[in-house]
């Protein structure tokens, strides 16, 4: 998804929902769709503060869940009672993601095999799946091997 299609979600989701579009959740939402990597609530406030200084952690809290909900952010849930967020630019892309317990570095992989996966054991059952997800902890190899994780430099 574009940029400007993003945008644009965003705002008529924002107006379905009785909200006006004001500078700041647009600061918001451009701090968030720059991102390339995960970032947390309060990466987000300071991203977006870098754009807008008038920014409020309140406004970053109330904003996220229209941006997850509108489907311009992914929300991942890695079990720390911390969520990290990520631009969903391919909303159609089915992802499984690897979480390093060493350094909670998350790792997106293409897994074009979920959508097969979720639609054949919901149908045994009679059921029509909605979402899905996978997540996969792992530890290091290069941290048990060297005692430094590769991939902590880069979280």
């Amino acid at each position: 998804m574009s940029t400007d299609a993003a945008r644009d979600k965003f705002r008529t989701h924002l107006s379905a929902h009785g909200l006006r579009v004001t500078n700041q959740r647009m600061a918001i939402f451009d701090a968030a769709f720059g991102q390339t990597e995960h970032f947390t609530a309060e990466d987000l406030l300071a991203y977006a503060r870098a754009i807008d200084d008038s920014v409020s952690r309140a406004t970053v809290y109330r904003t996220l869940p229209h941006l997850t909900g509108s489907g311009v952010l992914r929300e991942v849930d890695i079990g720390k009672n911390l969520k990290y967020y990520l631009p969903n630019r391919d909303s159609s892309a089915q992802v499984a993601q690897v979480i390093c317990v060493d350094c909670d570095k998350i790792f997106e992989i293409s897994a074009p095999f979920m959508s097969w996966y979720g639609n054949t054991v919901s149908t045994k059952l009679g059921l029509t799946p909605v979402t899905q997800r996978l997540q996969v902890s792992a530890s290091c190899d290069s941290l048990k091997a060297t005692g430094v994780c590769k991939h902590r430099a880069s979280a």
